[in-house]
């Protein structure tokens, strides 16, 4: 019922409704509502901003295994939102989420490994990471391959019949 009122599906959108249904999952150790809600948490959508608040709820989804409340975990830790800044710790979730098959934390994990931030700099390992997202669609996974590619970077030799392809996504 949370998500149809958040998205105003067979009822009235109402912000604050979903808050409220998306906290009482939340309480019950719903994982998924736990996420919803440290969104929003995080943008202020139906209540006040509170990175703290986002960031215990990020952390409740990710200790249950949920992917999404991993990645979403782990970019508070790598803006240091909520949490202390920690790039280990980031590159850590990011890992966890991204062998589930989570995009965003593919890229993201790759981006880690391209930088050494948080990991020791592998450029292979990049480039193998931002390849597994983009081909799952994530636009900024694609622009990354891309460009990899364009350039010769993360290990790959130039190929600009490759880097097309992947701008073209």
């Amino acid at each position: 019922l949370g998500l149809c009122c958040r998205d105003g599906t067979g009822v009235p959108q109402d912000d604050r409704e979903a808050a409220r249904l998306f906290r009482r999952a939340a309480n019950k150790g719903n994982a998924e509502a736990q996420c919803e809600l440290g969104h929003r948490y995080a943008s202020g959508r139906g209540m006040p901003q509170d990175d703290d608040e986002a960031a215990r709820l990020y952390r409740r989804a990710a200790e249950q295994g949920h992917a999404l409340g991993q990645y979403n975990y782990g970019q508070f830790h790598e803006q240091g939102r909520g949490v202390r800044q920690d790039d280990r710790e980031a590159a850590r979730l990011f890992r966890r989420a991204a062998n589930k098959g989570h995009a965003g934390a593919q890229c993201e994990l790759g981006l880690c490994f391209e930088l050494g931030s948080g990991v020791p700099q592998d450029q292979d390992e990049a480039a193998r990471l931002y390849c597994l997202a983009a081909e799952q669609g994530l636009a900024k996974a694609q622009y990354n391959y891309g460009t990899v590619c364009e350039h010769g970077e993360c290990g790959l030799p130039q190929d600009l019949d490759e880097a097309a392809r992947y701008y073209r996504l």
